[in-house]
C-alpha cells in the first residue's frame, strides 16, 4: 500500500481521493437541501449501504428494477465527495442523498427544510471491526496497521469523519426533531420487516403488505451481496484491492467477539462510557 495523506477539513480527516476543500465547503455553506430529499446518514461502517438499499426500495414501491440497474453512489451520492456532490446537483427531486459527515459540517441549508434524516447507528466495536477491515481494501485509506493500533486511532478519532462519539452525541441532537429517525444495525438485523414499516411510516409512505415483503427480500444480506449495483464490485481496481476482501463481509451483529481480546475489550468499555455520559438514549449494545 502506498502512504496516503488525509486533508483536513475544520479538525475532521478525510481521504484525499475524490474528496476536496473545495467541495467539502460548497456542500457545507451553498448545498440546498430540498424539502422532499431523504438523506441516510451514518458514521462509516454503520449500515450506510444496507439503508440506502432500503430507502431505494421503498421509494420503488418494492420494484427492484432501479436497485438492481444503477450503481448505489448514483442512486444516493454521498454529497460529501467531489463525484457524489456534482451526482446529487444533477439528480432530479425527490433526491435520495448519502453523507458520513458529523452533524456540524451537515449543509447549512437542512435546518431551513422539511427534508428528512434517516440516522443509522451500530455497535462501535463491530464498527471499529469492520472499519479496520474496510480499511484494509480501500487503496484511499491509511493502512490502519495492527487491530491494537487502529483501535487507538479509533478511539481517539483519529480516523477518517472523526469521533464516533462526536458523530452520534451530534446527530442525536436532533432526536425528537419530526424530520429526525434513528434506527440501530442491530434492529434491522433483529426484525427487517418491523423496521421497514417504522421508516415508511416515519416516511409517510404507504406500502402494501406484499410491496413491504419485496422491500425485505431485496434488502437481505443475500440479496445485496448478489447485486452487482450495490455490493462495490463494480469500484475500480485503484480504489479498492477486490482480491484482498469485499466490501458486504458478514453482515451480522458482536463480529467484535472474534477479534478484541479482554483487556482491549474493557479498555473500549471505559472509553465508551466515559463519551458517552449523559446521552439519555439507550442502545442495544449498552
Amino acid at each position: 500500500m502506498a502512504s496516503v495523506e488525509y486533508i483536513t477539513y475544520k479538525g475532521i480527516l478525510f481521504p484525499p481521493k475524490d474528496y476536496s476543500l473545495e467541495t467539502l465547503n460548497q456542500m457545507e455553506n451553498e448545498f440546498q437541501i430540498l424539502d422532499d430529499d431523504i438523506i441516510n446518514v451514518a458514521s462509516p461502517k454503520s449500515g450506510t449501504n444496507w439503508m440506502s438499499e432500503i430507502l431505494g426500495l421503498i421509494s420503488q414501491k418494492g420494484d427492484p428494477t432501479w436497485t438492481h440497474s444503477t450503481l448505489v453512489w448514483d442512486r444516493s451520492p454521498w454529497i460529501e465527495t467531489n463525484g457524489g456532490l456534482q451526482r446529487a446537483l444533477k439528480n432530479p427531486p425527490p433526491r435520495l442523498l448519502n453523507s458520513h459527515v458529523p452533524f456540524q459540517l451537515f449543509p447549512k441549508s437542512f435546518l431551513q427544510t422539511k427534508a428528512k434524516v434517516i440516522y443509522t447507528l451500530r455497535n462501535p466495536k463491530d464498527v471499529l471491526v469492520s472499519f479496520y477491515h474496510f480499511s484494509m481494501i480501500i487503496q484511499t485509506l491509511k493502512d490502519p496497521g495492527s487491530l491494537e493500533e487502529f483501535l487507538d486511532k479509533f478511539l481517539s478519532g483519529n480516523v477518517i469523519y472523526g469521533s464516533w462519539f462526536d458523530h452520534v452525541k451530534g446527530w442525536m441532537e436532533l432526536k425528537g426533531s419530526p424530520n429526525f429517525f434513528y434506527i440501530t444495525y442491530e434492529e434491522l438485523l433483529q426484525d427487517l420487516r418491523g423496521c421497514v414499516e417504522k421508516i415508511c411510516h416515519f416516511l409517510g409512505k404507504e406500502l402494501s403488505s406484499q410491496q413491504i415483503d419485496s422491500v425485505v427480500e431485496y434488502a437481505s444480506f443475500q440479496k445485496m451481496k448478489d447485486n452487482k449495483m450495490s455490493n462495490f464490485s463494480q469500484v475500480p481496481d485503484h480504489f479498492m484491492d477486490h482480491k484482498k476482501g469485499k466490501l458486504l463481509r458478514k453482515g451480522i451483529s458482536g463480529d467484535w467477539k472474534n477479534h478484541l481480546t479482554e483487556a482491549q475489550n474493557e479498555h473500549f468499555d471505559r472509553v465508551y462510557w466515559e463519551n458517552m455520559q449523559g446521552m439519555n438514549t439507550t442502545f442495544p449494545w449498552d
